[in-house]
C-alpha cells in the first residue's frame, strides 16, 4: 500500500509559518512606538538619616526594618536621666529667683513708705523752722525794746538753730530713703533677670530632652537599624535610616540623540516588572550634563550613539503620598519617554492606576 506525504507536507508548513508568525509577533509586541524612547531602571527614594543631636547611650529603639512611619512618628529615645535632674534643679533655681524678687518687690514698697514718711517729716520740720524764724524774729526786735531779756533772745536762738538742724536732718532721711528705694528696686531687676536666666536654662534643657525623642521627619520606610539600644553614638550619629516615601523616582539611561530631545518636566510612563498592567505617571527632574559611559574612542557617527545620560523621573507627590504604605524601592522597570512633543501616548502607555490609588 502506497503512503501518501502530501497532507503531512501540508501540516508541517502550516506549523513553520505559524510559528514564523509568532517569531515576529513576539520580537515586534514590544517595540516602541516612534517618537518615544525607553531606558530600564529601578524605583529609588531619597534616604533620610535620622541621627543623634546630642551624645548619649541610646536607651530604645521603636522600629523594625521595613516598618512604615508617618511624619512625626516615634524612632528612639536617648537616655538623658543627667540632663533630666539638670532640668529639675533649673527649675529650683528658678523658683529661688522668683521668691527673691517677691522680697525684693516688697523691699520696695518698704523703701517707698519709708521714703513716703521722710517726706512728710520733712514738712513737719519745714513748719516747725518758719514758727522758729517767726518767734526769734520777734524775740529778737523785743529784746532792742527791752522788753524781754538777752537770755530769752538767746534761747530764741537756740531753738532756731535746733529747728533748722531738724529740717537738715530730714532731707537727710528723704535723701536715704530713696537711695534705698533704688536699691530695692535694682534688687527686683536682678531678681527679674535670674528668672530669665533660669527660664532659659529650662527651655534649653526641656529642649535637648525633646531632641532626644527621635522622630520621623517624613514619611518613610525603614531601611536600616544602624545602632541598637544600650550603644553609644557622638552627636549626629545614625541611629535609624528611612527611605522619603515622598521622594521617589525612576533613574534610567538615554542615549544621546534622545536624551538630547527630553527636557525637564517631560512626561514619563513607568512600568513596573512586578505590575506589567500599570502604567504611572511620573516627570523628568534631572537630565545628566555629561554622559555617564562613554566608548574608548568618539570618532564616529555611529559610536556618538553610545553615550548614555542618567536621567531622573520623579513620581507626582500626590500620587506617592496616597499609595506610600505600598511604595517598595529597588523595584526594576521600564520608563517611556515622549521625545516628539507633537506625539499623543499609545492606548498601551495611557496611565493607568489601582483603583485604591486614582
Amino acid at each position: 500500500m502506497k503512503r501518501s506525504f502530501g497532507p503531512w507536507l501540508t501540516g508541517i508548513a502550516i506549523l513553520i509559518i505559524l510559528g514564523g508568525l509568532g517569531t515576529v509577533y513576539w520580537f515586534d509586541r514590544d517595540k516602541i512606538e516612534e517618537g518615544f524612547a525607553e531606558g530600564n531602571g529601578r524605583i529609588e527614594a531619597t534616604e533620610i538619616d535620622v541621627a543623634a543631636k546630642w551624645g548619649g547611650r541610646v536607651a530604645e529603639i521603636l522600629v523594625a526594618e521595613g516598618d512604615y512611619l508617618e511624619s512625626g512618628d516615634v524612632v528612639a529615645r536617648m537616655d538623658m536621666q543627667t540632663e533630666k535632674a539638670q532640668v529639675a534643679e533649673a527649675k529650683a533655681n528658678k523658683a529661688k529667683a522668683e521668691s527673691a524678687l517677691e522680697t525684693a518687690k516688697a523691699q520696695v514698697y518698704q523703701r517707698k513708705a519709708e521714703v513716703a514718711t521722710a517726706k512728710a517729716d520733712l514738712a513737719r520740720q519745714q513748719s516747725l523752722l518758719n514758727v522758729a524764724r517767726k518767734s526769734d524774729r520777734r524775740i529778737q526786735a523785743l529784746v532792742k525794746d527791752g522788753v524781754v531779756s538777752q537770755q530769752d533772745a538767746d534761747n530764741s536762738q537756740g531753738d532756731l538753730q535746733t529747728a533748722y538742724a531738724a529740717y537738715r536732718a530730714a532731707q537727710a532721711r528723704i535723701t536715704a530713703a530713696q537711695a534705698a528705694a533704688e536699691a530695692a528696686q535694682a534688687q527686683v531687676a536682678q531678681a527679674e533677670a535670674n528668672i530669665n536666666a533660669a527660664q532659659a536654662v529650662v527651655e534649653r534643657l526641656e529642649q535637648v530632652l525633646d531632641d532626644a525623642v527621635l522622630r520621623a521627619p517624613k514619611p518613610g520606610r525603614v531601611q536600616y537599624r544602624v545602632v541598637e539600644p544600650g550603644e553609644v553614638v557622638a552627636a549626629g550619629g545614625k541611629v535609624v535610616s528611612l527611605v522619603d516615601l515622598t521622594d521617589v523616582y525612576m533613574t534610567f539611561f538615554l542615549p544621546e540623540v534622545q536624551a538630547g530631545r527630553t527636557a525637564m518636566g517631560g512626561e514619563v510612563r513607568v512600568i513596573l516588572d512586578a505590575a506589567p498592567r500599570y502604567v504611572i505617571p511620573a516627570k523628568i527632574s534631572f537630565v545628566a550634563s555629561v554622559a555617564q559611559f562613554t566608548p574608548k574612542t568618539v570618532e564616529t557617527s555611529n559610536e556618538r550613539q553610545k553615550l548614555m545620560f542618567r536621567i531622573k523621573a520623579r513620581i507626582d507627590a500626590d500620587l506617592l503620598r496616597r499609595y506610600a504604605r505600598y511604595i517598595k524601592t529597588g523595584l526594576p522597570g521600564v520608563a517611556y519617554v515622549c521625545v516628539d512633543g507633537d506625539k499623543a501616548w499609545p492606548d498601551r502607555l495611557a496611565v493607568n492606576l489601582p483603583e485604591e490609588i486614582k
